[in-house]
């Protein structure tokens, strides 16, 4: 389980170490940006800043789903080649192959990529080796972000807490599916950036994209409208017509999880980040 303390209860000036050894110095800017695509950024325009990936049909809700249930970390690769590499390389019964193309699931693997088949009864204490169509390469094209963090509806407060309490620029990275704007991505960017706004407005600044996918975030509610959203989008549209309908009421859900997964762009592995701020207590 992660353990986020929230900057807005520590002074101005603590610091925030991270499980990966990094200080920050809250009193930096921070700018809130979405990129509503990968293509839409050059990778070195990260460089210094957290990021957060959003791929919420279904990657980074699977990833997210995989932690919570004891896998003890994620390998994302970009191929389908790097990830039975990666799994080969692992000692016999650690590990698992899971991913998809087009949506089903890669012959030979184990695992799709429906958050519901990432029980802990099938993922607890094993190295899960994940490739997708989109998810797992908007992560690869982030390396040059100081932090890479995996972000859903499902841990979307224990992100924001983490991105709040960091005092670095964040960028959104919406995945989309096949190269075009997904809604459930920009939904979900939306409500992050809301929240940000809502917790931290002394101290972040949202820019127009920001603002943008804000504002569509205003226009659904949680719930039904929010999975009837997504249902109509393209990337729910397609898994509709696989059968995987149950996948999006759950990948609709808000907040079942509060942990932080976190991708090294050394390694391509992600694990459970903690947040820790150190505080002064208040007179």
């Amino acid at each position: 389980m992660v353990v986020i303390h929230s900057a807005m209860t520590g002074e101005k000036d603590d610091p925030v170490v991270t499980e990966r050894g990094a200080t920050y110095d809250r009193a930096m800017s921070q700018t809130v940006t979405v990129h509503f695509l990968p293509a839409a950024f050059e990778p070195p325009v990260l460089q210094g800043s957290v990021a957060i990936v959003l791929d919420v049909l279904r990657a980074t809700t699977t990833i997210v789903q995989a932690l919570a249930a004891g896998a003890t970390r994620v390998i994302a690769t970009e191929t389908i080649d790097e990830a039975r590499r990666r799994f080969a390389d692992l000692p016999g019964g650690t590990a698992l192959l899971g991913g998809e193309r087009g949506g089903v699931r890669i012959e030979g693997f184990s695992l799709g990529n429906s958050p519901l088949e990432y029980t802990s009864d099938v993922v607890a204490g094993k190295t899960i080796c994940l490739t997708t169509t989109n998810g797992t390469r908007a992560l690869a094209r982030c390396r040059h972000a100081r932090h890479v963090l995996v972000g859903a509806f499902s841990n979307l407060r224990a992100v924001v807490a983490a991105v709040g309490s960091s005092g670095l620029p964040c960028h959104i990275v919406c995945a989309g599916t096949d190269g075009h704007v997904t809604a459930e991505d920009v939904l979900c960017a939306g409500a992050i950036a809301s929240e940000l706004e809502k917790g931290y407005a002394d101290a972040l600044i949202l820019d127009d994209s920001a603002r943008v996918a804000s504002a569509f975030w205003q226009t659904v509610t949680p719930g039904p409208a929010l999975r009837e959203a997504m249902r109509g989008s393209r990337g729910g549209v397609n898994l509709v017509e696989l059968g995987y309908d149950r996948d999006i009421d759950r990948c609709a859900e808000i907040d079942c999880c509060d942990l932080v997964p976190e991708f090294s762009g050394d390694d391509s592995v992600i694990v459970p980040m903690v947040m820790k701020v150190h505080q002064s207590p208040r007179a």
